[in-house]
């Protein structure tokens, strides 16, 4: 298997070996700080990876996103971290790596602390230590060993960017995209947070809507002067259920991502058990497959749930959109990034490493929406499944994470030596 050179990976290794113990009490100190969205106040845990970013020996530039910005995305507070690191003379390609700090609440069914980063047989479990603080870890020490690298004397030329957020959980509107629509970064290629068994170069989208159906009150003992707005809701969900069973029937291309989905996941309405209900709201989440473009798929979506409630006396429907993320696909260029994590995840995980799909939705998209070729690849599992994701008992083999570490570094290394030319993007 083709590694940067020999004497040089074994520099990567040799590094990372020794800062095994401070790769993982980093990890452990971020799991151990809140940082649940929503609520989503997010900026003391920023402050706390700062500061242990800053006695790595890193400097870390703060960039707090205004109040207004964090309301009107559903936070309390944010604040994006960004560390750069230049090689050489920095005329290279500059390579930005993004993981986010945000996680969702533990909920119930944990048999450890969720802030305890507690280690059992050489799994760490805890909220958020693989998804994403794990990455965290993976890419601040990889930029240490080519820090290490280049001590050694190796020749690199370009610039690293670590770019840690914390709103994916809501969107990345005020994480990646704030980043990059701002100008503070302008990176060529990027890599998201990921799992270490496939390089990932295309995953699902999402479309959140929220539907109010209203009718008008009245008493139960005389319904007919009222107008029922539970009875049109179950026209509507009526609807979407029959066309969520439709949606098995368009496949997607991509290895790892099957179909569209639909599900519908919050229900609210009514006033009394004796009153006819006079306002329901459904919020629904309608998942993309690559293929499938966003505004299409929600126009239709709009029409459809129009059309079931369409001729109801006295009924009316409002639809908000809560969320649209598009679907991550493949940008040319790409291959810069697929070829070598390909090949040193193969080398060090024993096992071929391909590309594939995932049936999530990341950050990744907001880097290709600004034309960087961009893929997932980071500390974790073959799935979000093993990971515990979202779920109780969320954990991370350690050994994962070290073989991550090793493979990010080494396509770094292979990147910076062999030079490229800076985009304009």
């Amino acid at each position: 298997m083709t590694h940067p050179g020999d004497d040089m990976y074994d520099t990567l290794r040799g590094f990372l070996d020794t800062e095994r113990r401070a790769q993982r009490d980093f990890l452990a100190a971020l799991v151990r700080v809140p940082s649940d969205n929503p609520p989503g106040d997010c900026a003391p845990h920023a402050e706390a990876a700062a500061k242990l970013l800053e006695e790595m020996g890193f400097t870390v530039e703060r960039h707090p996103v205004p109040a207004e910005l964090c309301a009107a995305n559903g936070m309390i507070s944010a604040t994006n971290l960004v560390i750069r690191k230049r090689f050489g003379s920095g005329d290279g390609l500059v390579i930005a790596l993004n993981a986010h700090g945000d996680v969702v609440a533990p909920g119930e069914g944990w048999s450890t602390d969720p802030y305890g980063a507690e280690i059992i047989d050489g799994v760490m479990y805890g909220r958020g230590v693989a998804v994403s603080k794990s990455d965290f870890a993976t890419y601040a020490y990889a930029l240490k060993a080519l820090d290490a690298l280049a001590a050694e004397g190796v020749a690199l030329d370009g610039t690293i960017e670590l770019h840690l957020t914390y709103d994916e959980e809501v969107g990345g509107a005020i994480g990646p995209q704030w980043l990059l629509d701002t100008g503070i970064s302008k990176p060529d290629l990027a890599i998201s947070a990921g799992f270490a068994y496939q390089v990932v170069t295309a995953h699902n989208g999402c479309l959140h809507l929220e539907v109010t159906v209203s009718g008008r009150s009245a008493h139960a003992a005389k319904p007919e002067t009222g107008h029922d707005a539970l009875e049109a809701a179950t026209a509507i969900l009526t609807m979407l259920y029959g066309l969520r069973d439709g949606l098995k029937a368009t496949r997607s291309a991509v290895p790892g991502i099957d179909h569209p989905t639909l599900v519908v996941g919050l229900i609210a309405g009514g006033i009394n058990t004796n009153v006819v209900p006079d306002k329901v709201v459904l919020r629904l989440d309608r998942r993309l497959i690559p293929e499938e473009d966003a505004a299409v798929v929600e126009a239709a979506l709009r029409l459809a749930i129009e059309d079931a409630a369409e001729g109801l006396p006295g009924i009316s429907v409002a639809i908000h959109r809560l969320l649209l993320a598009t679907p991550l696909g493949p940008l040319p260029g790409v291959e810069r990034l697929t070829g070598p994590l390909s090949r040193h995840a193969s080398a060090v995980l024993g096992e071929e490493i391909g590309t594939g799909g995932l049936q999530i939705y990341t950050d990744a998209r907001h880097y290709m929406a600004a034309g960087v070729p961009t893929v997932l690849y980071g500390a974790g599992p073959r799935s979000i499944l093993e990971a515990n994701g979202h779920r109780a008992d969320e954990r991370l083999v350690l050994a994962d994470l070290d073989k991550a570490t090793l493979v990010v570094a080494a396509t770094l290394a292979e990147l910076l030596r062999g030079g490229g030319e800076g985009g304009d993007n």
